[in-house]
């Protein structure tokens, strides 16, 4: 039997029995649809981290007080630690060649009012050199003034999200603001913007370093942003900053530094090990579906015992009603594959349009895989209803036994 008479005859034989055919095409389709949604998911979140990472700005370090040696634990997010980390080891670090910017941060929550209207907000207290290291740029106004990080200035840049709460459709720019029991004065408003590692951008009013050291009752800072000089400089940076630090307290090495792409490559490897695993996880359900179709085909075979008997008795030999019942299984699953490539990319584009800001797209890997692991499981389930079909004795057959 020719190629094209094999794949006619299966194709018709599938399509004599329609709901056996629909529950093994739904089976099947199912199992790669949830392949393809899931890997998508997971590629999502590693594309978005990777976002989030590159909104911080190039080349960038981040300085924590505190170390996993003398902690005995990894870095507090708050709490104390051996040595602050103050302003003055911050603006030290300029010191260093391979250091263009540098952005000391204090970070804290507090009422923000206007008039009757208040609103719980982060406070970040940094410098000027905070906007460009984050790409921050303003709607209205201007970012925070290049003056000595040691002045507590009173002024403020407001996210849209703040200034659209506290004024509403009124004009932010000038008017003073109450941040706890301070007073604070608009000179900008922030661009639009999304979220960082969770934290609402929209939702945050900006004040200089030493303001918001006072406002909170402290001299040690949240974190220290350092800008490399360019991406070579990275680890030369690093050393300056560690040796800077060390010197300054003591001889102690009590910070710790993560870079950017050493704490980018860290994720990256969670989120895609996450990936391969949700992706395994799916799969499972592609057992399941070529469960069901040796079931459903064992069936078959008990129903076609006749045919089979005819085939055999005209000569069929035991290979060609094997072969029949193998193409039977493989155009199952891979129509079943590509219905659930098709519902999966729906599902896909249906997710995009409901969080744009999410990136969710199936990694290249995903649709090829899926349909060839969907085409295997069918060939690899269909083996024994074809054997039992192949070795069928022809006269039994031919007298329905």
């Amino acid at each position: 039997m020719r190629t094209t008479d094999l794949l006619l005859f299966s194709g018709q034989s599938l399509a004599g029995a329609r709901k056996r055919t629909l529950l093994m095409l739904l089976a099947m389709s199912i199992g790669v649809a949830s392949v393809v949604l899931l890997t998508a998911l997971g590629e999502g979140a590693r594309r978005y981290v990777a976002d989030q990472f590159a909104s911080l700005g190039t080349h960038l370090l981040i300085m924590m007080p505190g170390r996993s040696e003398t902690t005995g634990g990894a870095p507090p997010l708050f709490g104390e630690t051996p040595r602050d980390l103050t302003l003055d080891d911050a603006l030290a670090l300029l010191r260093a060649r391979s250091i263009t910017r540098v952005a000391p941060l204090v970070v804290g929550n507090a009422p923000v009012s206007y008039g009757n209207r208040e609103r719980e907000v982060t406070v970040i207290g940094a410098t000027q050199a905070y906007f460009p290291m984050r790409h921050l740029s303003t709607a209205s106004g201007r970012a925070l003034p290049d003056i000595d990080p040691a002045r507590a200035a009173n002024v403020a840049v407001l996210g849209a999200g703040l200034r659209k709460a506290l004024f509403g459709g009124h004009r932010a720019i000038g008017q003073w603001v109450r941040v706890d029991d301070r007073r604070f004065r608009v000179i900008g408003v922030i661009g639009k913007g999304g979220q960082s590692f969770g934290q609402n951008l929209d939702d945050m009013i900006v004040i200089p370093v030493a303001a918001a050291q006072e406002l909170f009752d402290t001299t040690s800072l949240f974190r220290v942003l350092i800008e490399a000089r360019s991406e070579h400089h990275v680890e030369r940076a690093k050393a300056a900053a560690r040796t800077l630090i060390q010197q300054r307290h003591d001889g102690e090495d009590d910070v710790t530094i993560i870079s950017q792409d050493a704490l980018l490559q860290t994720f990256d490897d969670i989120l895609r090990t996450m990936t391969y695993a949700v992706g395994g996880i799916a799969a499972i359900s592609l057992g399941v579906a070529g469960i069901l179709i040796m079931n459903v085909m064992l069936v078959a075979v008990s129903q076609r015992v006749a045919e089979i008997g005819l085939m055999k008795a005209l000569g069929t030999p035991a290979r060609q009603v094997l072969r029949i019942f193998l193409v039977e299984a493989m155009l199952l699953a891979a129509a079943g594959a590509g219905i659930g490539v098709l519902v999966g990319s729906g599902g896909i584009l249906a997710m995009q349009q409901l969080l744009p800001e999410f990136p969710v797209a199936a990694p290249l890997w995903a649709v090829p895989a899926s349909v060839v692991v969907a085409v295997l499981t069918g060939l690899l389930f269909g083996t024994l209803p074809a054997r039992r079909a192949a070795l069928l004795d022809p006269v039994q057959a031919l007298s329905g036994r």
